[in-house]
């Protein structure tokens, strides 16, 4: 984790640069297609009957293509793919997850767009383990590894640079349905804080 922050102190440290390479991304006034990086953290929880813990923090990483669908309004399509690492205490969740946000683009000033969003999420765990008194075992044994969600948010574009902060909530149940780990049909749902830095290109 101290070298995933420190990641992100590099990228912030290095904006001065990026600042200079050009206009942005995209722009509010074009139609366009515009590309980019993500990497950020994320504090997670699991809700329900399942896990009862506090919070942990994750990583996220990604790659993310936008499109503007719209010649006479801002609007914009985003997707990608991301590593998100969520879960709760004690109780790790890794995901590979696809979101498709519907965005829209404000001008701020000249240089500065600021862009909220809403859309779901689709995402399939990759592996995960938990903790308990006789010691570590696969968090895939009492939760299914499809999720799927919404994600809603605002982001913040200077020239190339990006960061944005936002909030995502599973609607599925991850419980799973076998007797031997959910014998009591049990419900939990994942949730979880963002904050990512990037870059448009």
């Amino acid at each position: 984790m101290k070298k995933f922050l420190m990641a992100i102190v590099a990228v912030l440290f290095a904006a001065p640069s990026f600042a200079q390479m050009g206009s942005g991304g995209f722009t509010l006034s074009e139609s366009t297609v515009y590309y980019g990086i993500r990497m950020g953290l994320n504090v997670s929880t699991i809700t329900g009957d399942l896990v009862d813990a506090d919070s942990k923090a994750g990583m996220t990483l990604g790659g993310v293509i936008g499109l503007r669908v719209s010649d006479t309004t801002p609007i914009f399509v985003e997707s990608g793919l991301y590593y998100s690492g969520r879960g709760a205490k004690d109780f790790n969740l890794n995901y590979l997850e696809i979101p498709v946000l519907i965005k829209y683009g404000i001008e701020a000033t000249d240089d500065i767009a600021v862009l909220p969003y809403i859309g779901p999420y689709f995402s399939y765990g990759i592996g995960g383990k938990y903790k308990d008194p006789t010691g570590k075992h696969s968090s895939y044994n009492c939760v299914k590894h499809p999720d799927m969600g919404f994600k809603l948010g605002c982001g913040v574009e200077y020239n190339k640079l990006y960061a944005e902060l936002g909030y995502q909530f599973g609607v599925m149940n991850i419980a799973q349905d076998d007797a031997t780990y959910n014998p009591s049909d049990e419900s939990c749902h994942t949730g979880n804080f963002f904050i990512n830095v990037g870059v448009n290109f």
